[in-house]
């Protein structure tokens, strides 16, 4: 993703948020909070092969829209469902090449074998259901919030790249990628600023993916920050 266009939507909703609060006279009774949301986090894979490890830094980008509805008078507690696209990225040790008929994994000994480079990436659409309580009223612009909730995805394309001493590897759109993936999520903080947590609850990987005779139940973890705009 272009980091130069997530900080220019970010200083423009910045602007148009500022543009809203100074007009103290306008007061909606009706109002809902936090409809768009960018998000940068930091990947981790959980329930790795023994040998499998992470190297370099494994990054993911989320933005899309959430409607909110309130479910109380106070419109301080709602729900929130929304659709958005992420792309994640992972740094590891796991080669992953085509052969007829499927693909190979191996896990590769940084001892024998050179490389620069090695990793998957992930381009999902999702859809996030979240469960919203915050402090905020229709004239507060500056509140505490917990958001917790699910959030499902589709995976609608993926690529590997391998780049050693004396080859390059690169695949697209590798069948055994599990293409639905779900997971819980939190958000927490206050203002513009709040940590965001995901835990996936299904792997990465079909069960038609193995180390040898093993399958891969890699599944994955992220923290990062996380901007909800109006």
């Amino acid at each position: 993703m272009n980091l130069k266009l997530l900080f220019a939507f970010l200083l423009l909703s910045q602007f148009v948020l500022g543009q809203t609060t100074n007009d103290s006279t306008l007061v909606d009774s009706r109002y809902r909070e936090d409809q768009f949301y960018v998000s940068a986090t930091y990947n981790l894979l959980a329930n790795k092969h023994q040998d499998v490890s992470q190297r370099g830094f494994s990054s993911g980008f989320h933005l899309g829209f959430i409607r909110d509805m309130p479910i109380n008078k106070k419109r301080n507690v709602a729900v929130g469902l929304g659709i958005g696209l992420s792309a994640n990225s992972y740094n590891q040790n796991l080669l992953i090449d085509e052969i007829p008929g499927g693909y190979t994994y191996t896990v590769l000994d940084e001892d024998d074998t050179s490389f620069s480079k090695n990793k998957f990436t992930t381009y999902v659409l999702e859809v996030p259901l979240e469960f919203r309580w915050r402090t905020s009223d229709a004239s507060t612009y500056k509140f505490w919030r917990i958001y917790s909730g699910l959030k499902f995805g589709y995976v609608f394309a993926n690529s590997t790249k391998f780049k050693g001493n004396s080859e390059t590897i690169k695949l697209t759109n590798v069948s055994d990628f599990n293409t639905i993936q779900y997971g819980l999520t939190l958000s927490a903080g206050y203002d513009t600023w709040n940590i965001h947590f995901y835990y996936a609850l299904n792997p990465i990987f079909e069960s038609s993916a193995k180390i040898e005779d093993a399958t891969i139940d890699m599944s994955v973890a992220r923290i990062g920050i996380m901007f909800y705009i109006l």
